[in-house]
């Protein structure tokens, strides 16, 4: 990636947002932000938080956190959940300083409801109690999706997906919680922590066949680093309902090393979710930052 031009175009007092899809390169643009005008790496990707996988999240290796200061890596363990809200509240010390007493923050990652909270706002709606998603899971498998919707507000169900599953049943849970409709929790978000106005906002927007390449490529380089030894060490504890095995390629390599399957073939449905969930990045962005400064990859 061609990154001179990039840099000498990006204002050195302003925070920087760096979104795009997995494999794009947005650690190595943010490093380079960092080598030539300073500043802090802060996380935003939901899956990188977490310690115990380092190379199958694609965290920066001890050699890149040398270069330069990096934040909320690696911090949580694999069992505990983490939420947008969550990362906002951490992601706020590293904005409320001025940047006069800390580096300036250069935010990096690939979970678009991330940024969205950030630069958007993010209505404070109460964590779900167990027994209320245990009942919506039911509901669902049994009276189905048009059961869920006849229990919504109307104004929420204009607004939601309703051929969705997931978006019915979260919508359905808050209601159940909290007595009001997920849209008039929305209506009350309070103001964005950093607007879009006061940052540099950029999104790597990589080519299909492309980013399929550079991520079949990476998988090879994450073997090589060590990602099977990181699923042996995973795997005396693996729990697939843990908020840390949606990292992709973990359960595919745990199947490996449980025997129900070879390497080549968990090697090659890691690939695939991992280029799924590409294109599924891909579109969130195209849908949601439209705003923000696009930059076309390869460059």
């Amino acid at each position: 990636m061609a990154l001179e031009h990039i840099i000498r175009d990006i204002p050195s007092d302003r925070p920087v947002l760096i979104a795009g899809p997995t494999a794009a390169g947005k650690s190595s643009l943010a490093l380079a932000i960092a080598a030539a005008q300073g500043g802090v790496i802060v996380n935003a990707d939901a899956l990188q938080v977490y310690e115990n996988w380092r190379v199958l999240t694609a965290r920066p290796s001890p050699e890149e956190e040398a270069r330069a200061p990096h934040a909320l890596y690696g911090h949580l363990a694999g069992d505990q959940a983490y939420s947008a809200g969550a990362w906002l509240r951490e992601v706020r010390p590293f904005l409320d300083t001025g940047f006069d007493t800390g580096p300036r923050p250069i935010i990096v990652g690939g979970t678009g409801l991330n940024f969205t909270a950030l630069t958007q706002g993010l209505a404070e709606i109460p964590l779900t109690p167990p027994e209320i998603r245990a009942a919506g899971m039911d509901l669902l498998a049994g009276a189905g999706l048009n059961e869920m919707l006849a229990q919504l507000d109307p104004e929420t169900r204009t607004r939601i997906d309703v051929q969705n599953p997931a978006r019915v049943a979260r919508a359905w849970e808050v209601f159940k919680n909290t007595g009001r409709g997920l849209a008039s929790w929305q209506d009350a978000t309070p103001p964005p922590i950093l607007p879009l106005e006061n940052c540099t906002a950029l999104v790597l927007n990589g080519e299909r066949d492309w980013l399929r390449d550079r991520i079949a490529r990476r998988f090879d380089i994450m073997l090589d680093q060590g990602a099977l030894d990181e699923a042996k060490a995973n795997l005396a504890n693996w729990d697939p309902a843990a908020p840390s095995a949606k990292a992709i390629g973990a359960r595919e390599l745990i199947a490996y090393l449980q025997g129900d399957t070879d390497l080549e073939q968990a090697k090659a449905r890691a690939i695939l979710a991992s280029q799924q969930y590409a294109k599924r990045q891909r579109s969130w962005f195209r849908a949601r930052m439209r705003q923000w400064h696009q930059i076309t990859l390869p460059i």
